[in-house]
């Protein structure tokens, strides 16, 4: 979720029905060395929470000052990631490789543990290679090491985001532990959501690729609405995050990050194939909204009301943009 858990996207998944939302992961180097990007990650307004700010790093005394600035920020939680498979994070000794040096990763969260009063929380993959079940043997070590809750991604690091998770190993994992264990990876749907509830024991799933562009998803996983939105809904609430995103990052950055979105909420459907590849190509965000109300001009009312009810209110700000291009 590199590049698409900004504040607009967190927002609008709490607007939505989801009980935690969670950053992008946030480089405890970045944080501990001032980095401007960095630290605007670490904008949090007072309607986000619970939220869960997630943290990278290899060095326990590095992270747990990381830890410390998450906390000061306003975090509700502080996650650990254990799962991120991008070779740029991997190669520094974080994410996914952690789980191949399990007294490594427990000493990261004994001194989080240490440095924060929240709860810290670790995310995994079931480990590096297909088939892995590292995740079975490091799991309760990183409980015993403070670890409040787990949320297991039964991918392989190998795997990326191919092939399906393993749930049965989510279900070994909530066997093993005496802590809260989130369910991750291809909760598409409230059916799937409860069959993988039901068959696991675990005590949430998370949702994230099937919310990109689509927060319609999160609303009928968690049982609050279920139901196709109209063309004016879909540009309404487009349009809505694009406002939100100029907002956090400014016109100049939101330009290109909100091009992917484009197609995330008018694919499945909703708009022909081509709509997406013009707005893509228009120059600036003035003249997206522009084509987005002429193609559903009853969306206009739409956003003004929301916007009138969901402005922004307190905020912790430092002072500093947020970066959407950071990260892993």
């Amino acid at each position: 979720m590199a590049g698409v858990s900004v504040q607009a996207f967190r927002r609008q998944g709490r607007r939505f029905g989801a009980g935690l939302v969670c950053s992008e992961m946030v480089s405890c180097a970045g944080l501990n060395h001032g980095n401007e990007r960095t630290l605007g990650y670490l904008r949090i307004a007072d309607d986000e929470h619970p939220l869960a700010v997630q943290i990278f790093g290899s060095a326990p005394g590095a992270m747990a000052e990381a830890a410390r600035v998450v906390e000061g920020a306003g975090a509700d939680i502080v996650d650990i990631n254990f799962g991120c498979p991008v070779r740029k994070v991997t190669k520094t000794g974080a994410g996914a490789t952690l789980l191949d040096d399990p007294d490594r990763a427990c000493r990261l969260v004994e001194a989080v543990a240490e440095a924060v009063d929240v709860p810290v929380t670790a995310k995994m993959r079931r480990g590096l290679e297909n088939d892995s079940r590292t995740a079975l043997a490091v799991g309760p070590r990183l409980v015993e090491a403070g670890a409040a809750a787990l949320t297991l991604h039964p991918r392989s690091a190998k795997q990326m985001y191919t092939g399906e998770a393993d749930h049965a190993l989510t279900a070994e994992l909530v066997d093993l532990v005496d802590v809260p264990v989130v369910a991750s990876g291809d909760i598409t749907s409230r059916t799937r959501a409860l069959e993988v509830l039901e068959s696991t024991g675990c005590a949430a799933v998370m949702v994230a690729r099937a919310a990109q562009g689509n927060p319609w998803a999160v609303a009928e996983i968690a049982g609050v609405e279920d139901r196709d939105p109209t063309r004016e809904e879909v540009v309404a609430e487009l349009l809505l995050f694009i406002r939100e995103s100029v907002r956090e990052l400014g016109e100049q950055r939101a330009t290109g990050f909100l091009k992917k979105f484009y197609g995330w909420y008018l694919g499945r459907g909703r708009f022909p194939k081509p709509f997406k590849q013009e707005l893509v190509q228009l120059a600036t965000i003035a003249d997206v909204e522009t084509r987005l109300l002429a193609a559903a001009p009853g969306a206009r009312d739409l956003l003004d009301d929301l916007e009138a009810e969901f402005a922004v209110g307190e905020e912790v700000v430092l002072d500093l943009p947020i970066s959407a291009l950071g990260g892993g």
